[in-house]
């Protein structure tokens, strides 16, 4: 389950099944661990550092760093400048979301080509991108190649939708959670909002997506806060709505789930390389700008996806085995969903550890203190629960070391992210925690 959207990697979640050993002998290895690479929508090439001058569709026509005419009137996508909306210094976690539904309205309701395709489907090309100016409280837009979107290091000045030259940067090229920085002529910072991505599969236009990244301009502690709100009252909703159906989910299970959602998406070279706290106040910040989307378009190479990375045998297993719950059936749509992703990750946790704790070398390591219930849940989700007794049994105190490397990974941002972050824990259901 992990990075992200259309370009980054993401591990899925580990299946089970009833029989222990006959799961540990049919599972087909390849699927024992869920590799961390997401698939992309868009086949990324190598592109120049300057876009090539092509005609472009939609409010701009970037020419790489040749000045464009300015758009027609009706193209302009701008929000009128009075005393009442000119954008404060500081932009709260509401007043961003605000900004953000505004660019996307204006996305949406902008005037278009008559002919972008035979089929007038939206060029896949192309990425718009609607960043705020907050002194004149005006939003620009600019259309870049998608191929240079998906270039870290790209920098590409071009004339945006008000006709004022912007320069852009891609800092941190993922798909559609890809980062940029916005600065206009004279200097001026300006805050990305959303970005147009066209989803395509196989050279087809599939659908556009509409997505904010983590960008520089837009984080703060506020902004990391309300995305750690997102997450835990969406884990309470989805085990309320468990238990009013009659399936009792531990609370101490819903406390590592909710590190779990952070975990999931940790890329693991930035988790060697960058400052690691930072790295999970981004996350909790893009659940903070995209809320019910985020993760939306996450899907990794194992066909795990959205923001619990569930692969479909193991939402299917839970399916079948809490028909009454009333999961969603449609494996796509059932991730994309939050609160229904979240029961259905709540309820593998809560099978896996019935299952675990039935186990008498499981018993025995957690009352010699050889496993944690966190490391025990942690290393079920990553990997194939079923395997984790005979590594108790085989390793001892060393076990360890015989789970895969990516799932060993795994566990050591389990532990950091819990040392660095602290979560309020539900009242434990246990005699005996971590």
């Amino acid at each position: 389950m992990k990075r992200s959207f259309l370009v980054t990697p993401l591990s899925a979640v580990a299946v089970f099944c009833a029989s222990w050993q006959a799961l540990s002998q049919t599972i087909p290895t390849e699927k024992i661990v869920r590799p961390r690479t997401v698939a992309v929508a868009t086949t990324q090439q190598t592109a120049p550092k300057v876009a090539p001058s092509v005609p472009i569709p939609g409010p701009a026509v970037p020419t790489g760093v040749t000045e464009v005419k300015k758009p027609a009137p009706d193209a302009v996508l701008t929000t009128p400048t009075t005393s009442a909306n000119v954008a404060p210094l500081f932009l709260t976690p509401a007043l961003i979301q605000t900004r953000i539904g505004e660019a996307k309205r204006l996305f949406k309701t902008r005037p278009q080509p008559t002919a972008m395709t035979p089929s007038t489907s939206p060029s896949i090309q192309f990425v718009n991108i609607a960043a705020l100016d907050r002194k004149t409280s005006h939003i620009h837009v600019a259309t870049i190649a998608k191929q240079t979107f998906l270039t870290k290091g790209s920098e590409i000045t071009t004339t945006g939708s008000l006709g004022e030259p912007l320069t852009i940067r891609v800092i941190r090229a993922n798909g559609v959670n890809t980062a940029v920085t916005v600065f206009t002529q004279d200097g001026r910072s300006l805050d990305p909002l959303v970005i147009e991505f066209p989803i395509e599969k196989g050279g087809t236009f599939k659908e556009l997506a509409y997505y904010t990244s983590a960008h520089p301009a837009l984080l703060s502690t506020d902004l990391t806060k309300s995305g750690q709100g997102y997450v835990r009252n969406m884990l309470d909703l989805a085990a309320k709505r468990l238990r009013d159906k009659g399936v009792v989910i531990s609370n101490d299970l819903i406390n590592i789930a909710e590190r779990l959602c952070i975990v999931e998406h940790v890329d693991h070279d930035r988790f060697k390389n960058e400052n690691r706290l930072a790295l999970y106040d981004e996350i909790y910040s893009l659940y903070a700008l995209n809320e019910i989307d985020t993760y939306r378009y996450s899907v990794s190479s194992a066909g795990a996806g959205g923001m619990v990375q569930m692969i479909p045998w193991a939402y299917n297993l839970e399916r079948q085995r809490h028909p009454g719950v009333g999961l969603i059936p449609d494996f796509v749509t059932a991730m994309r969903n939050h609160s229904n992703a979240l029961q259905a990750m709540l309820l593998y946790m809560q099978d896996t550890w019935n299952e675990l704790t039935a186990n008498d070398e499981v018993k025995y390591a957690m009352n010699a203190k050889v496993a944690s219930m966190s490391e025990l849940m942690a290393a079920g989700y990553n990997s194939n629960a079923a395997k984790i007794p005979g590594y108790l049994k085989r390793g001892g105190e060393d076990w360890k070391t015989l789970i895969p490397r990516e799932t060993q990974m795994y566990l050591q941002i389990y532990k950091s992210f819990e040392g660095l972050v602290p979560i309020k824990a539900r009242t434990s259901t246990l005699a005996q925690t971590d």
